[in-house]
């Protein structure tokens, strides 16, 4: 099989763990917090903890990959990745729950950007966009049978099988790497070690900051000061970047325009998507009364969707372009995640699924949109950085999405007078968040008409798209 979709393939299994993990534990939350002796609000903190352990070690991947080897770091990955779905299965407790989901997060944090790396450094740009429909269209059967299979081993068997699932497919995914990937590296600095701790100090304190807001088991001068204290260390981290010559993530990159669109508008893009999974299953099981199992049966529809979609995003793209695709999909999407709080336990299931199903093709063709135009004027020595710091800002959006939609349920919740399960909150929260995945356009309005020429198969014969690089940096 060509490099072309073997490579895709083997790195999917990574994205198909962790996915399926992800949207299955979603789909069961109200029964792990019935378990557990807790809120099931309170545990958005174990699907935050995750993604915050993904930003904390996101960054150093790209180094520890060209340092000690793409091929060996992806097999550990998901060794680490494993282990923890273990301690997660083996939780007696909220504190276990979150540890063991620290740890899949440390293994995340390497395995998915690590493989993305791979597959950038050995696939042509031209054929970009096809070979990230081949990793995501097997890495989606995750997130599309996660409910499924997550809501009927709740119902039928105990969710602590959720995280056993997964041991089948990580083992064969790290046997096939091991004999597959190639072993990738690059000349590499030393690493920012003191980045590393201000980097992470600040962005653990910033997101447990934000995900403890508006819980009582946390005081609020505690939040406050983990905000601040959080704003503090990142502040300090970005002074430190532009005086080193090899800083833990190249700050640099934001320059070039179709990074910094991917980056920062994609991060909107992902907070509304992010509070999805969180919401979606909540409103259907507190709200409607579906047991675990209709539920997921009901959110699947949304990743049938997106599948759809992977096979024919290249053909959009080359007929559209990134620019129109990026703009008017990510605002016709965005509206749709802010009908979804207008469903109603009276809503006729055909309706409802109809909604998912469009929204989940809307929203992979986004996915697939940015994930390739973030590399569309990457030169190939700085794009271990650039996967890094594209990665880590998906992964803080994604949590910032899960503690965007908890609050605003909670803060629905208390301006109605009503508990957090009534329709009219999660009205709210899908609003709030969709607005935000709305702001994203604006970012979007500002590419080039002809961005990502190349990647989308419309560059004119004989005529070579620019690349934008970033301005040289000052000697210091």
């Amino acid at each position: 099989m060509r490099p072309q979709r073997l490579l895709p393939l083997i790195i999917a299994t990574a994205l198909f763990i962790e996915n399926m993990d992800s949207t299955a534990i979603s789909t069961s939350l109200p029964q792990i917090a019935d378990d557990l002796g807790v809120a099931p609000v309170a545990l958005k903190l174990a699907i935050t903890t995750y993604l915050l352990a993904l930003a904390v070690f996101i960054p150093v991947s790209g180094w520890v990959a060209d340092r000690f080897g793409a091929r060996r770091v992806f097999v550990g990955a998901i060794a680490v990745f494993l282990a923890g779905s273990l301690v997660c299965a083996a939780a007696d407790g909220l504190g276990l729950l979150v540890a063991g989901r620290f740890v899949q997060g440390m293994g995340g944090a390497m395995m998915v950007p690590v493989g993305r790396l791979v597959l950038l450094r050995s696939v042509e740009k031209s054929e970009l966009v096809r070979a990230l429909s081949w990793l995501t269209l097997p890495a989606m059967l995750g997130p599309m049978l996660g409910p499924v299979l997550g809501g009927a081993i709740t119902t039928y068997a105990h969710w602590r099988f959720i995280f056993l699932i997964n041991l089948p497919m990580g083992l064969l995914g790290m046997w096939l790497a091991w004999r597959h990937v190639p072993e990738l590296r690059q000349p590499v600095g030393p690493l920012d070690v003191r980045g590393f701790l201000l980097s992470a100090g600040g962005l653990a304190l910033a997101m447990f900051g934000l995900s403890a807001m508006g819980r009582e088991l946390v005081p609020g001068t505690a939040v406050a000061v983990c905000l601040l204290a959080g704003a503090g260390l990142i502040a300090a981290y970005v002074r430190r970047a532009r005086r080193q010559a090899h800083p833990l993530l190249q700050l640099e990159l934001l320059r070039i325009p179709t990074f910094r669109a991917a980056v920062v508008g994609g991060a909107l893009f992902r907070i509304g998507i992010g509070a999805t999974p969180f919401l979606l299953p909540l409103m259907l099981q507190l709200s409607f009364g579906l047991d675990p199992l209709e539920s997921g049966l009901v959110t699947f529809t949304s990743t049938a969707g997106a599948m759809a979609m992977k096979v024919i995003a290249p053909a959009v793209l080359h007929r559209f372009g990134f620019r129109p695709v990026l703009v008017w999909n990510g605002l016709v999407a965005s509206l749709m995640l802010c009908g979804f709080g207008l469903f109603r336990a009276d809503t006729p299931y055909p309706l409802m699924v109809g909604v998912l199903l469009a929204s989940g093709f809307l929203r992979s063709l986004q996915f697939t949109s940015l994930n390739a135009i973030a590399y569309a004027d990457v030169d190939q020595a700085r794009m271990s950085q650039a996967s890094s710091l594209a990665a880590m800002a998906q992964q803080i959006a994604l949590a910032l999405g899960v503690t965007l939609g908890g609050y605003a349920l909670s803060m629905a919740g208390a301006l109605t007078g009503r508990p957090d399960a009534a329709a009219i909150n999660f009205t709210f929260a899908f609003l709030t968040v969709g607005l935000v995945s709305l702001a994203s356009t604006l970012q979007m309005r500002r590419l080039a008409r002809d961005a990502g020429a190349e990647m989308a198969g419309r560059a004119q014969p004989g005529r070579e798209v620019a690349e934008q690089k970033p301005e040289p940096r000052a000697q210091t």
